[in-house]
């Protein structure tokens, strides 16, 4: 099986996760069907402890066959797709030799390159796209199948060196809860790599430090014709409290290492309102002066119409995993180093969102972010850069014969 018709297989497997189940991990049972397939591969190409457990994660691990300690290296992708658009009967297609033009997905739906201008750079690679009427499910499937061919490889080739290679899959990753109950000391590795960002090329061990918030307006219903001095509008209140909020500080006025406060979603009527945020930064006080600014908006709406007219809530979802990242510089080094020696000039960029990793960094495993040759993920205009993704598999082989040549401290 070639890696372009595994990938063309897992996308065919509906994993979307659900985003309103917060109650169950995971938030799909569909999950499962990736899952236990996987599973069932694993065992084929003779890994041990193999295991899918009630939570739908999936661990196995490939001993090492070395005469010397050495550290154990892991490998992660997740399995459930975005729900921000449908992932129901993927049907993907491949453009042998991409010409550089707009790519037609169906009789109605075209992606054009001038509303994404990068894919020109593709052009004479070979594609998988979507027939436009789903997403393709690259994220992260096309991880999974990077880590799956790196395994085969090894199968097939049982005198190439290498240490303990730890895999994990993971679902729900799409909606923050990839690492809920994932088992550190269970998958067994010293250090693991996501497979989950997009270019082969990028290297990513900086993410957004983040939170959320959900502020919440009261207001005073009385009918409209006898209301002066007496009614207060929720509604009302919550569009000035969003007004308060500088324009520049949202995303679509942001780039590079520039944080921001995202208005995610709003209800509302005279008596009761609520806005929802989400609040991002690479500098964590940065992040923590963007609290500062909302309580403070907060406390001047209070002054406004009494003190019960507001309430904030505010949860920490991940943090910027460079710091702990940064203690182990060997975990970037060899990845660096590998990409390098399979001709890849490697891309250091800070990620302008999370992974999995962030979270597992503090976890006690350092995780940093590779690509696998993705684009344009969650919607219908996703991609899977085919040479690419061969090469994603590559540069794992490459990092586990490089660790094989490491001496454990």
């Amino acid at each position: 099986m070639s890696a372009e018709e595994r990938l063309m297989r897992y996308c065919r497997i509906d994993t979307q996760s659900d985003p309103d189940n917060d109650t169950q991990t995971p938030s799909s049972a569909k999950q499962f069907d990736l899952a236990r397939v996987l599973k069932g591969e694993l065992e084929e190409l003779g890994l041990s402890g193999v295991e899918l457990d009630e939570h739908c994660y999936v661990y196995g691990y490939l001993p090492s066959n070395l005469d010397h300690d050495t550290y154990a290296v892991g490998f992660i992708a997740h399995m459930d797709t975005a729900p921000d658009f449908t992932g129901t009967n993927v049907s993907p297609r491949i453009i042998p030799e991409f010409d550089g033009n707009d790519i037609p997905l169906n009789d109605e739906i075209t992606t054009r390159m001038d509303d994404f201008p990068y894919m020109r750079t593709l052009k004479g690679k070979r594609l998988m796209v979507t027939d436009g009427n789903t997403l393709l499910g690259a994220d992260d499937k096309a991880g999974i199948t990077a880590i799956m061919e790196a395994l085969s490889y090894l199968k097939d080739h049982p005198e190439t060196p290498h240490g303990k290679i730890c895999v994990g899959f993971t679902p729900d990753e799409e909606i923050g809860g990839g690492t809920k109950f994932f088992d550190v000391k269970k998958f067994g590795a010293d250090f693991a790599y996501t497979m989950d960002g997009d270019s082969v090329d990028g290297i990513c061990d900086e993410t957004f430090n983040a939170a959320a918030a959900v502020v919440e307006f009261s207001g005073f219903s009385i009918h409209p014709g006898a209301s002066k001095n007496k009614l207060i509008n929720a509604a009302s209140i919550a569009a000035r409290f969003q007004t308060m909020l500088p324009e520049y500080m949202t995303p679509e006025h942001t780039e590079g290492k520039e944080g921001f406060i995202h208005l995610t979603g709003m209800e509302g009527n005279v008596e009761k309102a609520k806005l929802e945020y989400i609040l991002r930064d690479h500098d964590e006080q940065k992040l923590e002066e963007k609290k500062k600014l909302l309580k403070n908006c907060a406390a001047y709406i209070k002054t406004l119409y009494g003190k019960d007219t507001v309430k904030i809530t505010m949860k920490d979802q991940y943090r910027n995993m460079k710091p702990v990242v940064d203690q182990f510089p060997l975990v970037t080094e060899l990845a660096k180093e590998a990409l390098i020696q399979c001709g890849v000039q490697p891309v250091s960029t800070p990620i302008r969102g999370g992974t999995d990793g962030a979270m597992l960094s503090y976890m006690g495993l350092p995780c940093p972010n590779l690509g696998t040759g993705g684009g344009n993920f969650h919607g219908r205009y996703e991609y899977c850069v085919i040479d690419e993704l061969e090469k994603a598999s590559e540069v794992i082989l490459k990092i586990t014969e490089l660790v094989s040549r490491e001496v454990k401290k």
